[in-house]
């Protein structure tokens, strides 16, 4: 059967029509624990029976769910919310150790997935239509929203139980069914939030849990007549070649893709406030966060000294084993995104920039480097033109607000942005002028369950959570009555 699996880890499987589905002779994969390399479980793939099974009962699913009135729906959502956070310590120990990241990132995740939860339980009830000014005495003229159908829905690693509750949330508050395929390296967390939704009473069919290789996957699903949405979160060229795929049938599409995030820091600031906030927001999850602050740009005036202080903190984080309590950052998800890093300060060394803390790997076993700092990086670097996803900030000085927004706003990407400065002028114009679909005005906390997560230019279209989360799975239907 090959490398034994580690105990004290949850049962995997896929999950569809209401039951765990494994063996049977299916394909399997290991899954890793990034802090020590140890094969944890064994997943298995759907096959293609698997899959056009889930497609099946997602139809079913689909008109029972439906057909069940938005404050019942709420009242399931809210009822797998107070599972998943009766369940937090157990649930968060498991998202440490498959993606690594630390204890407290994934205790704070777990409340954040139960508020998803519920905020789509409650706005679910809030799907509004309008009646129009009538043309003729009597005649009606109204607007409704109807849940789109059944969505397919693919989430990424590095929030493995938020991304799935954003996709799964969004679908059901609705009235939509829903497949998802979390990431193969974190199956886990994502069966967590299933397994909560059924026990919540969720109707057997209107959630499927499916893994397997990803282009097989994505591909067959898109494919399928039955889905009538898709959700993705992950990389720009996959998210070309999915929206490819969806333009066959004519399907809409949320797209939530790469980032670049620049950072403009003033010379009006607190320093030190700032570098606190800089350090702890750029270090989280070993910065593999797609809204992670990456190109920092420095005010002149003070350039040397947030230098020499985002140094001396990067040195002086803790990293090491996610369980652990005492460390804030845990291995990177692979080995690849160890050397994927590697290469990128290399590259930036190469250009002419200056490694002022880490740029090393650490210990082995483990996916483990160093929290590192750039300094003086030119446009010419791989690392100021393709998203890092790791933790590495990049510190450059600029002399004024002009400049700097054309420096900020020069990639095709446009998910985050971030302005500090005590001026109430240069943060209004910081608002309107950065090309972000989130920006952050002193301030790196740019999510909330009721606000959009989205991005524009390359970075993606439609939102995740929000009014414009349920909206993109609800269609507009007029209906005239004479």
């Amino acid at each position: 059967m090959g490398t034994p699996v580690a105990s004290a880890y949850a049962e995997l499987g896929l999950f569809i029509g209401g039951e765990m589905v494994s063996g049977g002779g299916r394909k399997s994969s290991p899954v890793i624990n990034p802090a020590n390399e140890e094969v944890i479980g064994q997943l298995p793939h759907a096959t293609t029976a698997d899959l056009d099974r889930a497609l099946a009962v997602a139809q079913e699913g689909f008109r029972v769910w439906r057909a069940i009135f938005p404050d019942q729906r709420g009242k399931i959502l809210k009822r797998a919310a107070d599972l998943l956070r009766a369940r937090a310590e157990e649930i968060a120990r498991t998202a440490t150790i498959e993606s690594g990241k630390s204890i407290h990132e994934t205790r704070i995740e777990l409340g954040m997935s139960a508020a998803i939860l519920e905020w789509y339980a409650e706005e679910g009830r809030r799907a509004y239509g309008r009646v129009l000014p009538q043309r003729a005495a009597g005649t009606r003229l109204c607007v409704v929203k109807e849940p789109v159908g059944p969505v397919a829905a693919f989430a990424p690693w590095n929030f493995p139980l938020g991304n799935p509750a954003r996709k799964i949330g969004a679908a059901l508050g609705a009235g939509c069914s829903c497949i998802l395929k979390p990431a193969e390296e974190t199956p886990a967390s994502g069966l967590a939030v299933a397994r909560a939704l059924a026990e919540a009473g969720l109707p057997a069919g209107v959630l499927s849990i499916v893994f397997g290789v990803p282009q097989e996957v994505s591909s067959h699903l898109i494919a399928s007549p039955a889905i009538r949405a898709i959700s993705f979160t992950g990389s720009i060229p996959v998210g070309k070649q999915l929206m490819k795929l969806a333009a066959e049938g004519m399907k809409r599409t949320t797209m939530e893709l790469g980032g670049h995030g620049p950072v403009l820091v003033f010379g009006d600031v607190d320093v030190e406030s700032v570098l606190d906030q800089s350090v702890t927001a750029k270090y989280r999850n070993g910065g593999q966060v797609c809204v992670s602050p990456t190109r920092f740009y420095v005010h002149e005036s003070i350039y040397p000294r947030f230098v020499e202080g985002f140094a001396a903190r990067a040195k002086g984080w803790p990293v090491g084993d996610g369980l652990d309590e005492k460390n804030k950052m845990g291995p990177l998800i692979h080995a690849r995104r160890v050397a994927v890093i590697e290469g990128f300060v290399q590259d930036a060394v190469a250009c002419g920039g200056r490694v002022v803390a880490g740029g090393k790997r650490l210990r082995s076993p483990g996916y483990f480097f160093a929290p590192t700092v750039l300094a003086d990086v030119p446009n010419t670097a791989r690392i100021m033109n393709e998203e890092p996803f790791g933790p590495v900030a990049i510190l450059n000085p600029f002399s004024n607000f002009d400049s700097v927004i054309e420096q900020a706003n020069r990639l095709p990407y446009g998910l985050a942005a971030f302005a500090f400065t005590g001026s109430a002028r240069i943060a209004k114009l910081a608002g309107e002028k950065l090309e972000a679909g989130m920006v952050g005005v002193n301030t790196y906390a740019i999510s909330v369950p009721e606000s959009p997560f989205g991005g524009v230019k390359e970075s993606g279209h439609g939102s995740e959570e929000g009014i414009e989360g349920l909206e993109a799975c609800l269609v507009t239907k007029f209906i005239s009555e004479a």
